[in-house]
């Protein structure tokens, strides 16, 4: 998890979007240290990890540096499966960016399709970005459906 943080911290930073954290786990924090501005923290609960943007500045990018950075930790997870390729280290990465894409709710894939969908209507709509949440939801369970039924014979 910590590949695919980095991938966005390093988008953000090549795009100007400050970032304050890079957690890695959820609930208090147990330990960390601080780097060129960025708390890089350990948190109790192990399950998952975080890259604390500012929202205000990432929304004022132009489309494609927001998508660079929502899609920069599956591009790292990417480099790091290709790097690795064959080692469970290589598959654990390819599942991780994989898994990312998808448009589940505040997954990479579903910040992507809410920046495009803003980026087209050029303003924020609460019906159709419920519309995408609900509809990506779905999708992502039959993608993962019919995967499960591919591998699991």
């Amino acid at each position: 998890m910590i590949i695919h943080e980095l991938g966005h911290l390093a988008a953000a930073r090549r795009c100007s979007v400050p970032a304050s954290e890079l957690g890695l786990g959820l609930g208090p924090r147990l330990f960390g240290f601080r780097v060129r501005g960025v708390a890089f923290n350990l948190r109790l609960f192990p399950v998952a990890s975080f890259v604390r943007l500012d929202g205000m500045a990432l929304a004022q990018r132009e489309i494609g540096q927001q998508l660079l950075v929502h899609l920069g930790g599956v591009g790292f997870n990417l480099i790091a499966a290709i790097g690795a390729y064959g080692t469970m280290f290589g598959w654990i990465n390819l599942a991780l960016g994989l898994v990312n894409l998808l448009p589940l709710y505040k997954h990479d894939g579903w910040k992507c399709g809410v920046a495009i969908t803003r980026a087209i209507l050029r303003k924020k709509s609460k019906p159709v970005e419920w519309v995408f949440t609900f509809s990506g939801g779905l999708v992502s369970l039959v993608i993962v459906n019919m995967l499960l039924r591919i591998f699991i014979r």
